[in-house]
Parts: structure tokens; sequence; C-alpha cells
């Protein structure tokens, strides 16, 4: 597919038809990334039971996903800068030791506070493994822009699946199993890139400036989806984080419930959200699954007390963030003339910073009020990030339409460059 082609236009077809027909070391980075995903969550179901352990409060095991995707959020501004200084392969590589020693540390300790800094440490080895994993699949996989992304979707929605369901299986046993499962894993994906990741074969990073993200930002599209994303992966990790709580199950039903979820998300985003882009424009799918995602959350504040009703509004808000997911990251990747890499650290990091600010305010609203008013807040985010794409349509054109005139892009690089 060409990836700037209008919607509606063929050419996913040829695209999707050699998403499987890549390079070893393609799927050794695709592999790392389904580790690295499960790493989120891998934790989720047994958020209780380190509570009840480790006698600590609901609020304080929420950190452990805020200090994770806090780091994950700030470092990200800066991976882009180290990567192409040292190269994606020893980024990639130094992203998944960090992510090897934090999680065995994480797994050894005996306060909650602790386990939360080494989750903060596994986010700065998160930051600089995902955003290069991306940008590298996207300049190294076959078929165009498009099937990278959707291959780099599939494989975060196959470890958000997995994730949930090991964690459960192993915190069933005992709450620090999944860290140690996460250790064996980001062990066996650090061999795999070592191995099958020939840096010859990577294109020779031109070193960016350290403030080449920030910069980014200050181009309107890349700045309206950014937005767009901070308040919508609010609602995204309200869901995640937070649910578990609501729910009342043991680790092992909460695995199983948010496998559920994860195999939705998958579904949706290899793809139901490759068809709806044929067929429609980016922007108008992003209007079209924001609202339904509101109205899931929306709809899980009125039935939190029914675990029945939570689990349906689980998968359904699974089906939806696949489609939200793909979409989004597809159109970072074609909103500027910016390296992908630059693109990717600026967008990432704004997304995984609203990501931060979810997970303890859903606590501390439902202490305060009711666990109802957490998805309340969830769904009004992501009522706000519907708006946000509604109002800047029109800088957005470029995600819809290809690439603009080069009178046009001038005018935004120049902007770009006096931000």
């Amino acid at each position: 597919m060409n990836a700037h082609a209008p919607a509606g236009q063929s050419g996913t077809a040829g695209s999707s038809g050699s998403i499987l027909k890549q390079s070893s070391a393609v799927w050794a980075i695709a592999f790392a990334c389904v580790v690295a995903f499960m790493g989120i969550g891998l934790v989720d179901p047994i958020l209780p039971a380190i509570a009840e352990s480790l006698r600590a409060t609901p609020a304080q095991t929420e950190l452990l996903f805020t200090s994770y995707l806090a780091v994950t959020g700030i470092a990200m501004f800066f991976t882009s800068w180290v990567s192409s200084r040292i190269g994606a392969k020893k980024t990639l590589m130094i992203g998944l030791a960090l992510i090897v020693l934090f999680s065995v540390l994480a797994a050894v300790s005996n306060d909650v506070w602790t386990i939360i800094g080494f989750r903060a440490g596994w986010g700065l080895g998160n930051a600089l493994f995902i955003s290069t994993a991306l940008a590298t699949i996207v300049g190294a996989a076959s078929g165009g822009t498009a099937s990278a992304i959707i291959l780099y979707e599939a494989a975060l929605g196959l470890g958000i699946a997995v994730g949930p369901l090991v964690g459960g299986l192993l915190g069933s046993v005992s709450w620090r199993g999944p860290f140690f499962g996460v250790t064996t894993l980001m062990a066996v994906a650090f061999i795999a890139i070592l191995a099958l990741l020939k840096s010859g074969s990577l294109e020779k990073p031109t070193p960016t400036k350290l403030s080449a993200p920030f910069r980014a930002l200050g181009r309107p599209a890349l700045a309206a989806l950014a937005a767009t994303a901070l308040f919508y992966n609010i609602g995204f990790f309200v869901l995640l984080a937070y649910t578990p709580f609501p729910l009342g199950f043991g680790a092992l039903g909460i695995g199983f419930t948010f496998f559920g979820w994860g195999v939705g998300l998958a579904i949706t985003s290899v793809w139901v959200a490759p068809m709806l882009t044929a067929r429609m424009r980016r922007t108008s799918v992003l209007k079209l699954a924001l609202p339904l995602l509101a109205l899931d959350l929306f709809a899980a504040a009125v039935v939190v007390r029914s675990s029945a009703g939570l689990i349906v509004c689980v998968v359904i808000g699974g089906l939806v963030l696949g489609v939200l997911n793909t979409v989004l990251t597809e159109c970072v990747m074609e909103a500027t003339d910016l390296p992908r890499s630059v693109a990717s650290s600026a967008y990432s990091a704004v997304r995984f910073i609203g990501g931060a600010i979810a997970p303890p305010v859903a606590t501390l609203l439902a202490d305060a009020y009711s666990p109802s008013a957490a998805y309340v807040f969830a769904g009004v985010s992501v009522a706000v990030a519907f708006l946000v794409v509604v109002l800047t349509t029109k800088v957005l054109r470029r995600v819809d339409d290809g690439e603009e005139p080069e009178r046009v892009e001038a005018e935004a690089i120049s902007a770009g460059e006096m931000a």
C-alpha cells in the first residue's frame, strides 16, 4: 500500500500480502516488541496481590504504572538523540538489558516503594527499546510503512493479550512470578537481536539534535496527534490499570479478562483497522472510534459494580483500542517529513505521559467519590481527544491525502524550524 494513498484507493491488499515476508532481523525485533508489551499487562493481574502482600494501598500500587510510564514518556524525548549516535542495534540492546536488570530487581524486592523505583528504571529501558523498535521496523520491514505498522501493532496486540494471561498464571503462584517471567523473556529477546540484527543491514543514522523531539511538537500535525494521544491514553490506562480493583477477581481471573481484551485489540489492530482505512480517511476513523471508546468508558461507570458488565466493557474497549492504536501510529508516521525516530519519540513521549497520569488520578477519584468516577474521568478524557481531532482536521490533511504540495511543505518545515 502506498502509505500516502488517499482512503479508499486500493493497495492495502498488496502490502498485507507481504507482511509475513520479513527478514529474521525484523522478526527478532517483533518478538522483542511482543515481550516488551507483555511487560505492560503482565503486572496488571498482580496489583491487588501486591497491595495485599506488601500492605500497600491501591493508590500506591497504581504508582507501579505511573513511575514506569512517566519515565518512559520523559526518556522518549531523548531516545532519538541516543539512537542517532550509537545506532539502533545498540540502543535496542541497552534498552532490553535495562529491562532485564530492573525486572529482576523488582522481583526480589520486599517493599512497594522499592518496586516503584525499579519500575521507573524499567521504564527507561522501555523507552530506549520501544521508540527505536518502531522506527527500525518501519525502516527495515518489507511492504512499506503500512505493513510495517501493522506488524508492529500486531506485536503490541499479541504482547498485551498474552501479558495479562501469563501474569495471571504466574501471579496465581506468587506476585513475584510475572517479574521473573519478564526477566527470562527479555533475556531471550536480547540474545535474538544480538544474533539476528546486523548493524550493517540498517541505515546509518544521521545524528539528531537533542532538541529535535521538542521542536517536532512545533509541527501542528504532530502536536495535534500528540495531544489526541495524551487524552486517549488516559482512557486506555484507566481501563487497563484501574479495572483490576473493581473487578474483584484473583490474579487468574484478571489475567483471563484482560487476555480477552488483548485478543480483541490484536484482531482489530491487524485486520479491522486496515479495512477501515482502505475505505475511509484516517481522521474519519478516529472520529468514529474515539466516541465509541468514550461511550464504552461511560458504560463502565454505570456497570462498575457488576463484574460481568465490566468484563463486557473491557473486551469492547479492547476492540476499539486496536483500531485507534494502529490508525494513530500510521498518522504519526505520515503526518510530517521528520525522521521517523524523531516523530516517534516526540509522539510517544506525550502519549506515555498521558498514561502515567491516569492510574493514580483514577484511584484518587474512586476513593474520594465512587468507583464510577474513575471511568467518567476516562470517558471525558477520550471525549477531549475526539474534540482535538475535530478541531485540527485541517492540519491533519496530510495523513488523509498524502504529501502536501511543495509550498505548503516548505511552510511547515519553516514553522518547525522556528519553533
